[in-house]
């Protein structure tokens, strides 16, 4: 449970990310108790949140990266990551990337079409090196999640298609830079129904299948990640199921003897440590509703805007009896609002409002639109 130091807000600037530390050695104490009992390996997707001091913990706990640009596996290798614990997926790696993560030496590249793994197999033929790498295929597996967020439909840009994997493989073994030695997978995003992981599984077995059949060895399976977290009580579940998630696999995965199971957890690590702490400008009254217009905005958290999303909103700094508010920024768009009817306290000027839930994918996805100044850091 979050505990805001009110004293120290006191004096800052707003809006800030707060982080709790605390909170994030504690989810990933629980992350690693549950991958050790398994012999599982995580790779922390860093595309949720980059921040060097949240990195740093993450780095201690024993955590890989998991990356998806070139500038995020350059972060990771800022940031003292061991090389062979990077992982690079994305559909649209570019030729400087490729260069940047085969001179680092990383782990592996997940390739998501043909084209892109023959274009490895030249850039690291004119290097002198092999790259190693993990088909991404699209298992067609229904996450139940946003349409923005889901990654495993045959429709998804993401992946080789289940109907590509005999010819994809066959032209790997053909290229001379190339080492292939996984699979890779991902369904999507926020994901909350474990009987979604449970069909990913057997998708996965089905597929070792046809590669045991055709006697292409297999040495890692990464499942990817998209464990989701629970956007209205981040103090009651404020560390996710992370042991019944990784039972799912060790019940429904069928591995062969000496493979490898990855992980590419972002959310479920770090979105219930952060929070946007935000203070009330004015108080609007309209002719059906209140808004409270706070000095945060989509600039700042543009998961409501884009996502529909939610985020619990608290008032930090009144006891006063409810009322009911739409809690709105300064940005020039009308989307520009991060919730609707929120029960809080009576709300008024210089209230601190707290929008939890936002390590993940708030801070990192900031921009300066409306030429807003990037909102700082604090920690516990």
């Amino acid at each position: 449970m979050t505990q805001f130091p009110l004293d120290r807000f006191a004096g800052l600037e707003t809006p800030f990310y707060y982080y709790d530390l605390d909170l994030l050695k504690q989810t990933l104490n629980k992350v690693v108790e549950q991958k050790n009992k398994y012999g599982y390996h995580v790779h922390f997707a860093v595309k949720a949140n980059a921040n060097p001091g949240l990195l740093a913990e993450i780095r201690e706990a024993g955590l890989g990266i998991d990356c998806v640009s070139g500038n995020e596996v350059q972060c990771a290798i800022d940031n003292g990551f061991d090389p062979q614990k990077i992982v690079f997926a994305g559909v649209g790696k570019a030729d400087w990337e490729i260069k940047l993560a085969l001179e680092a030496g990383i782990r592996c590249f997940n390739i998501e079409s043909l084209p892109e793994v023959e274009v490895i197999n030249e850039i690291a033929g004119a290097m002198n090196k092999k790259a190693t790498v993990a088909m991404r295929i699209n298992p067609n597996v229904d996450a139940h999640t946003h349409q923005y967020i889901t990654t495993g439909l045959e429709e998804n840009k993401f992946g080789i298609g289940l109907t590509e994997v005999e010819s994809v493989v066959s032209a790997i073994m053909k290229l001379n830079n190339i080492e292939l030695k996984g699979l890779h997978f991902h369904i999507g995003s926020q994901i909350t129904d474990m009987g979604a992981f449970q069909a990913l599984c057997t998708r996965i077995n089905e597929l070792q299948k046809w590669f045991e059949a055709n006697k292409v060895k297999i040495e890692i399976v990464n499942v990817g990640g998209g464990l989701g977290i629970d956007y209205e009580h981040p103090d009651q579940n404020s560390i996710p199921t992370f042991e019944e998630y990784f039972n799912v696999f060790h019940k429904f995965l069928e591995l062969r003897d000496g493979q490898e199971v990855h992980f590419e957890l972002g959310r479920a690590i770090v979105a219930q440590c952060g929070t946007l702490i935000t203070k009330v400008l004015y108080v609007k009254e309209g002719k059906k509703k209140k808004f409270a217009i706070v000095d945060a905005g989509m600039n700042d958290l543009i998961r409501p805007a884009l996502y529909h999303a939610y985020h619990k909103i608290e008032n930090l700094t009144s006891k006063a009896a409810t009322e009911q508010y739409d809690v709105v920024g300064p940005v020039c768009e009308s989307s520009d609002c991060f919730g609707q009817a929120v029960v809080m306290p009576q709300t008024k000027r210089g209230d601190l409002i707290a929008i939890r839930s936002a390590g993940a994918y708030g801070e990192v996805m900031s921009s300066r639109y409306n030429l807003r100044p990037i909102a700082p850091t604090i920690f516990s």
